[in-house]
Order: structure tokens, then C-alpha cells, then sequence
């Protein structure tokens, strides 16, 4: 039986194994994007986590409602919940280390610290095309990372709202950076 769009759910909730190979070539690509998300601090965790994401879909598959969600935004939220896990599970590790075992040249931290500088400043020269209230809410949904629901509680802004200064930020950017590279 050939595995197409039309029928790749059913035969997932069969249990085919070509079906499970055609989500792989369809949706590895989402699948991976969103665990880079979250797992940006440990890259080497990404496939591993993939292939965990991969096994939940295969066997929880007949809990997928096409009433409810489509399947590649419920698989996309399958890797987000096991990507985040793997976070935690990182970061639980990160803190059994002891600091006393940890040995920092001075020498990379220097490095390191001049290395954000520079990146500090390329942001704020990307940046100063913009207004402040544009500013604040790229470095809060960018920089750091508060999702848009965080943002529009602390702001008082509609997610619609803060969409649309994050668009005309993005489009000022583009044509200063577009600017800098023709000067």
C-alpha cells in the first residue's frame, strides 16, 4: 500500500511502519525546529530527543483526534512537552556537578565577555531604528524569550498589537541592515 497525505494517519493508528517513515520524510524538519527551540543549550540532546518523539507518536497514536488538532501541530506539541523534559533532565544534571570540579580559563571568559559586548552593541545598533516601546518588546520576546501571552499581561498590549510592532520592528531592521550592507 502506498503511504500518501490522505492516508498516513490511519495507517500510523495501524501501526505501518512506511507510514512512520513518511512522517519522518514529512515532518522531521518541524519536529526538529521545535526541539531546537527549547534545546538550544544542549544540541547534542536534539536526535535523541527526536527518536523519543518519534516512539510517543508511534505509540500513542490512537489518542490523536483529527477533530480536535491536525497531526502536525500535534506532533509539534508532542516534541515541545519531550523537549522540555529533556531540558529539565539536563538541567538536573547541571546541578548534581560540582563547582569544584568545573576549571574556567580566564582567558575564554575574556573572550566570552567581549564577544557579548560586541554582539550587545550590534543589537542596539540594529535596534536604534526603532521606537522604544518596539525596542522593549523585541528584547522581551527575543532576547529574553518571554512568550507573547507573558508579554501582554506585563504590557497591556493584544497579542494582534504586539504582532504588529514586532512586523514593522522587523521590517525597519531589515531596511536599516539592507542600508548598512550597500554603505
Amino acid at each position: 500500500m502506498r503511504i500518501g497525505k490522505n492516508n498516513y494517519i490511519q495507517q500510523l493508528q495501524l501501526h505501518n511502519e512506511d507510514a512512520l517513515i513518511y512522517v519522518i520524510e514529512t515532518y522531521a524538519g518541524l519536529l526538529k525546529s521545535v526541539i531546537r527551540k527549547h534545546l538550544y543549550k544542549v544540541p547534542d540532546k536534539v536526535d535523541e530527543c527526536l527518536n523519543d518523539v518519534l516512539l510517543s507518536i508511534w505509540k500513542h497514536m490512537d489518542s490523536f483526534d483529527e477533530s480536535k488538532n491536525t497531526f502536525p501541530n500535534w506532533a509539534a506539541a508532542i516534541a515541545r512537552y519531550k523537549a522540555i523534559d529533556y531540558l529539565r533532565k539536563y538541567q538536573q544534571e547541571l546541578q548534581q556537578v560540582n563547582i569544584e570540579d568545573i576549571v574556567v580559563p580566564k582567558e575564554d571568559t575574556m573572550l566570552e565577555k567581549l564577544l557579548e559586548q560586541e554582539i550587545s552593541e550590534e543589537i542596539q545598533a540594529l535596534m536604534s531604528c526603532m521606537s522604544k516601546k518596539d525596542r522593549e518588546l523585541f528584547w522581551k520576546i527575543y532576547v529574553e524569550e518571554k512568550t507573547m501571552e507573558e508579554v501582554s499581561r506585563e504590557t497591556g498590549m493584544k497579542r494582534a498589537a504586539i504582532y504588529n510592532h514586532l512586523s514593522r520592528g522587523k521590517r525597519r531592521m531589515r531596511k536599516q541592515y539592507l542600508k548598512k550592507g550597500e554603505a
